[in-house]
């Protein structure tokens, strides 16, 4: 329900209030953005000149409070409660079925597409072929779709609810793009495509068990377990990844993984073992090796 008509000095005194109780501002305006449609800047100029604007939000300052409350009282994402999150240059839904996208991700979607723009064409004129296994919301499908047009697209996740979550982000962001969605356990729904695959690109679960309990509630608590659990120390689906990645990849193929910030040296030591080639490792924002990379051989 959209606000009645609100003085900015109003506004800025509920803001205070609220925050005055706890929280970070940070995400109070993020709130105020994604479920009311005050855009950051347009808050910094209501602040310089308060009593000289009058604005009307998305939605009441009632419901922007309860969501807040419940973000601060229950630790539920508010992602969750808005049911959007920004990523990239997009605004994708979310839910509990999926983890919500991460900033480091849209890394390794760029460092995907480098990699997927710069591969040779395919023998025999057929078409090139992307992968996302374990897809979650779809996030890392609907940017490769995006990028890469003219390829096909492949989405595997073992979550039936999660994969309806990136069927929804599919069709609204990458509609009428060639992508199709399958359940099931990462290589194996994709198997009419084994040495077909030139793209692959995966965010498995990667977290040790015994770390997942020690998660900030609101991830520990919201988030699905599935999605974050890698088992005793973080590596079961990687090692799943690579048992099968040097019959899936096409020749010259390259796959893509996302990790832990202490796997680095353990996931490109699976890498060489399973057979792959130009093994290498790539940083995120904070200058971790987040990222592990490597090829299957061309001939």
């Amino acid at each position: 329900m959209v606000s009645p008509p609100l003085k900015g000095s109003d506004l800025l005194a509920w803001r205070r209030r609220l925050l005055g109780d706890g929280g970070h501002a940070a995400d109070l305006d993020w709130l105020l953005d994604l479920a009311a449609g005050l855009r950051w800047p347009d808050l910094q100029r209501l602040q310089l000149d308060p009593d000289g604007v009058e604005l009307t939000l998305a939605c009441s300052l009632e419901a922007l409070e309860q969501q807040w409350l419940l973000h601060r009282q229950r630790q539920i994402p508010l992602q969750h409660l808005v049911g959007r999150c920004p990523w990239r240059d997009l605004e994708l839904w979310v839910s509990p079925d999926a983890l919500i996208p991460r900033q480091e991700t849209e890394l390794l979607v760029d460092l995907a597409v480098a990699r997927g723009l710069q591969s040779p064409s395919p023998q025999w004129g057929r078409g090139r072929i992307w992968a996302d296994l374990g897809t979650g919301s779809g996030a890392v499908a609907v940017a490769l779709a995006r990028q890469l047009s003219g390829w096909q697209g492949h989405a595997v996740d073992c979550s039936a609810a999660a994969l309806a979550l990136a069927r929804r982000n599919l069709e609204s962001w990458a509609d009428g793009m060639a992508w199709q969605l399958h359940q099931g356990s990462w290589w194996q729904p994709l198997r009419p495509w084994w040495g077909q695959l030139d793209l692959v690109v995966s965010n498995p679960p990667y977290i040790p068990a015994g770390v997942v309990d020690q998660l900030d509630p609101v991830v520990r608590d919201h988030e699905p377990r599935l999605a974050l659990d890698g088992g005793l120390d973080g590596l079961d689906c990687c090692r799943l990844l690579l048992d099968g990645a040097a019959e899936a990849l096409a020749p010259g193929g390259w796959l893509l993984l996302e990790h832990h910030h202490d796997q680095s040296e353990a996931v490109l030591a699976l890498m060489t073992n399973a057979g792959l080639r130009d093994v290498q490792a790539a940083q995120d924002l904070e200058g971790i090796r987040r990222f592990a990379l490597a090829r299957r051989a061309a001939g």
